[in-house]
């Protein structure tokens, strides 16, 4: 099959390359700046009326006045500034769409020198076994074999982290369709407590997560502290910027480490993986768990599984953010709607059944996986958030509710009397 990846790798330039890379990304940096104002100053100018301008009408306008006013950008690709501009026509229209839909987007904001730098480039890029070459920056080595890179080059990244240059390349392959063999069908709750709980039928498994940020967090503070006390523009302070963005780098490294290792097991070994559709943006707004919620990486797991369940042969479930699986008997279906978030253990008033919160949670999940696969059209890759929700009554409630149900308990109707 056809699939579009990414492959990335550390640079290991030389003084003259690592000066030469820091003048792409100033470039680039100069150019989002400069088109942002120039469409900023156009929007005051229109009495708003005026939204939008291309990206290819900024690059000619940037394009007469280089010769004149900016003769420096010539010393680097004209495909930085370029690319640049592009990004930033992006942004203001995903600005604009996400106005008009649920899901937010942020105004494009101007860029700091030392703060995400990066440039994008394209053209003649070509892979050797220990180096990469770029244009206008000539053959960089690397610093690990690209002998297993695979495919033709749509796209490539430079970018800096801390003292580290990395390259990341867009790249257009096949992929052999996969032939191994599946265990069955996987419920996952996600959770703070442990990462995630895993039930498959056979048994239970807590995934436990390395929460790197708590682990780090002592030495973040004081690194932060040492840094905001020193003296804006000195080696001193420069040392302290160094220092702290290192530790930022082992953080992500670690939770990202993590994160591969768990969601590639899965997609290898499981036939269908069933979670939950979070609301992570508006659950980080509590107060009381947005760190921990952050550490945790919850969406980018399931970004991963979203692309590597194809690639393995397997099939992402997802289904809806209403269903009330914590709060629902995995033996005879009925809804506990006192239940609280401080419960962890709980007794079911119908069935008698003592559940573990997380562990009853992945078998519900699990058993609304299994009748979505049953009863729905469902092909590998494709979410079916909210699918097979039927109503049923509630303990602890006398009224209807469509968003506290049991999917597989749709004839099963309890009264509060009878509990």
């Amino acid at each position: 099959m056809n699939v579009t990846q990414a492959y990335r790798y550390e640079l290991k330039p030389n003084n003259k390359q690592r000066g030469l890379l820091m003048r792409h990304c100033g470039v680039a940096r100069f150019a989002w700046n400069w088109g942002l104002a120039r469409r900023k100053a156009l929007f005051r100018e229109n009495d708003g009326k005026d939204k939008f301008t291309t990206a290819i009408t900024q690059h000619r306008e940037l394009n007469a006045l280089k010769k004149s006013d900016f003769p420096w950008m010539y010393e680097v690709s004209k495909v930085a500034p370029q690319q640049a501009l592009r990004n930033l026509d992006t942004a203001f229209k995903n600005f604009w769409r996400g106005r008009k839909t649920t899901r937010r987007t942020g105004f494009p904001k101007f860029k700091k020198k030392g703060k995400h730098d990066s440039f994008g480039i394209s053209g003649a890029i070509h892979i050797f076994e220990n180096g990469i070459q770029l244009p206008r920056l000539g053959k960089i080595r690397t610093k690990e074999n690209t002998g297993k890179f695979d495919g033709r080059i749509l796209s490539a990244t430079v970018s800096r982290e801390a003292d580290r240059w990395f390259v990341s390349l867009g790249v257009e392959r096949e992929r052999a369709i996969p032939q191994t063999e599946h265990s069955g069908v996987v419920g996952i709750d996600l959770g703070l407590n442990s990462f995630a709980v895993t039930y498959d039928g056979n048994g239970f498994e807590h995934i436990y997560s390395p929460k790197p940020l708590k682990a780090k967090l002592k030495k973040l503070k004081r690194l932060s502290r040492c840094h905001s006390r020193k003296k804006n523009g000195s080696n001193n302070k420069r040392k302290a910027s160094l220092r702290l963005a290192r530790l930022h780098r082992h953080i992500k490294n670690t939770r990202m480490a993590f994160l591969h290792k768990q969601s590639t097991s899965l997609a290898k070994t499981k036939s269908a993986i069933v979670i939950e559709d979070l609301n992570v943006s508006g659950m980080v707004r509590n107060r009381c768990l947005a760190r921990s919620i952050a550490d945790s990486g919850w969406g980018e797991f399931r970004r991963m599984l979203e692309y590597k369940a194809p690639w393995y042969g397997s099939q992402l479930v997802v289904i809806g953010r209403f269903a009330p699986t914590s709060k629902v008997c995995s033996e005879c279906g009925v809804v506990n709607d006192k239940l609280t978030l401080s419960d962890r253990k709980w007794v079911c008033l119908a069935c008698g059944a003592i559940h573990e919160r997380d562990e009853n949670a992945a078998k519900v999940i699990r058993q609304i996986g299994l009748e979505m696969l049953n009863t729905v059209s469902f092909s590998t890759g494709i979410n079916a958030c909210g699918v097979g929700v039927s109503p049923c009554h509630t303990v602890g409630s006398r009224r209807r509710s469509r968003k506290q149900v049991h999917p597989l308990q749709a004839t099963a109707v309890i009264d509060d009397k009878t509990c």
